[in-house]
């Protein structure tokens, strides 16, 4: 049986976080629960291959991370430059935070993907805009055959000199849109992703999240430039799909997978991808089940302050199956 491969594309950062609960984790975070996350599905039917730049006093702590999970494989997980992020999380409520950012890791580049052209899927999850650049998009679509699933964190984030990390426009969207199949944002990013002529200074200042009745216009528009799939994610309601059927707008709200007491929400987004990433594998034009994935691993990131939270296939084939009433 040949085995699925999955390329993971993000920081590994040192995450301190403080929980809308006053409780402080300090973790490794990003592209962990992607990694992970994809891992517990996947089981032995396929190999997940995390690609990052890390710092060397990081390096074992990471490596450590991914020991028990054997179809996770780190050798192209880099410290040779001695670069990678450092970030403060402070939750103000359950799903709105604080972040400051006080070291940076050395983008991913074409050559550092070259020898895995041959993955499946390559799920990418920046947190800011330096981390996984076009010119590497460009490479891999160019020379694989590979699906990309990209998550808009990244781009519509930036750092000022003081470390903070403040949302941007994402104004060059339409050099991107071309290299993404699948892509994931929730409503400030797609605030940040849609944009206007020209703006008040009050629209500046006012203007957080999109207006939910720009969201069809938006997606058409995206899809138009490129892309298979958007997603829009909703927070407890779940994820809006957007995709084209016969060049007509196909919308459709995928309700969350509840879940009664939220401890951490911390890597929700990285877990969505990582779920929407294992559902494409088997079923690439399945968009509406790979949000139904997606949803199950956020949920699941949300129960503790470990990765043991992660379920195995079959765990989370039975939840999805009695959320979405399944035969």
């Amino acid at each position: 049986m040949t085995k699925h491969k999955i390329a993971v594309l993000g920081p590994i950062p040192r995450d301190y976080i403080i929980t809308h609960n006053n409780e402080i984790i300090q973790k490794y975070g990003c592209a962990t629960h992607t990694a992970i996350a994809i891992s517990s599905l996947l089981g032995e039917k396929g190999d997940i291959y995390p690609v990052t730049h890390i710092r060397k006093q990081d390096e074992a702590g990471i490596k450590a991370l991914f020991e028990p999970y054997k179809n996770i494989h780190t050798e192209h997980i880099s410290s040779k430059a001695d670069q990678g992020d450092v970030i403060q999380l402070r939750f103000l409520d359950q799903n709105k935070r604080v972040e400051t950012q006080t070291a940076f890791m050395k983008p991913i580049m074409p050559e550092d993907v070259k020898p895995l052209l041959d993955c499946e899927v390559f799920v990418c999850v920046p947190v800011t805009d330096f981390e996984v650049p076009l010119e590497t998009l460009i490479y891999i679509k160019e020379n694989s055959n590979a699906s990309i699933v990209f998550d808009a964190h990244g781009p519509t984030t930036a750092l000022t000199v003081r470390g903070e990390r403040v949302t941007k426009f994402w104004v060059d969207r339409d050099l991107w849109l071309p290299y993404i199949d699948v892509l994931k944002m929730n409503l400030e990013e797609a605030n940040c992703s849609w944009f206007k002529n020209e703006y008040s200074l009050d629209d500046l200042k006012t203007n957080d999240e999109i207006d939910p009745e720009q969201l069809p216009e938006f997606a058409k528009y995206c899809l138009s430039h490129g892309l298979r799939a958007l997603y829009v994610t909703l927070d407890s309601r779940g994820v809006m799909v957007y995709t084209l059927v016969d060049g007509e707008l196909h919308q459709e709200l995928v309700p969350s997978v509840p879940v009664s007491h939220v401890v951490d929400t911390t890597g929700c987004g990285d877990s969505f991808a990582g779920g929407i990433a294992f559902s494409l594998l088997d079923n690439a034009n399945d968009f509406i089940q790979a949000a139904q994935y997606g949803n199950a691993m956020g949920a699941q990131r949300t129960q503790g302050k470990t990765f043991e939270v992660f379920k195995s296939y079959e765990e989370t084939k039975a939840i999805l199956d009695k959320v979405y009433q399944k035969v």
